[in-house]
C-alpha cells in the first residue's frame, strides 16, 4: 500500500469518526422505545453502503476513501458487540435478543433501501 492510499483512508476515516461522534453525542430518537445511538449510526452506514454498492464504483481511490475509510470508521460493529455483551452480563436476555435482531434486520433494510433508491434513480 502506498502513501497516497494511506492518506485517502485516513482522510475518510477522520470524517467517519467525526460524524459518528456527532451522532452519538447529539441525536436521540424515541419511537416508543429508546434506539441506541450506535444502532442509528449502523442504520445510516448501511444505507450509505447500499448506495455505494448500487453505484458500482470501481475506482480504487473512491473505495479507499469511502468504503474503507469513511464507512469503516463510521460504522460501529465493535460497539454493537460491546452493547450485546453488556446486556448479557446484566442478564437482560430478551433485550439482548431484541437489540440483536433490531440492528441486523434494520441495518439490512437500510442497506436495501439505499441500494433500491439508487437503482430507481439510475
Amino acid at each position: 500500500m502506498d502513501i497516497t492510499s494511506i492518506i485517502f483512508i485516513l482522510f475518510g476515516s477522520t470524517f467517519g469518526l467525526m460524524l459518528r461522534m456527532f451522532i452519538r453525542n447529539n441525536i436521540k430518537i424515541d419511537i416508543g422505545f429508546n434506539i441506541q445511538n450506535t444502532s442509528i449510526v449502523n442504520f445510516i452506514a448501511s444505507f450509505f453502503l447500499g448506495n455505494l454498492v448500487a453505484l458500482e464504483f470501481n475506482k480504487n481511490i473512491f473505495l479507499l476513501l469511502f468504503y474503507i475509510g469513511f464507512l469503516g470508521c463510521f460504522s460501529t460493529f465493535s460497539s454493537f458487540i460491546y452493547q450485546l455483551f453488556v446486556l448479557l452480563q446484566k442478564r437482560k436476555f430478551m433485550r439482548l435478543i431484541f437489540h440483536y435482531f433490531e440492528v441486523i434486520i434494520l441495518s439490512f433494510i437500510c442497506f436495501y433501501l439505499g441500494y433500491y433508491l439508487i437503482q430507481i434513480i439510475k
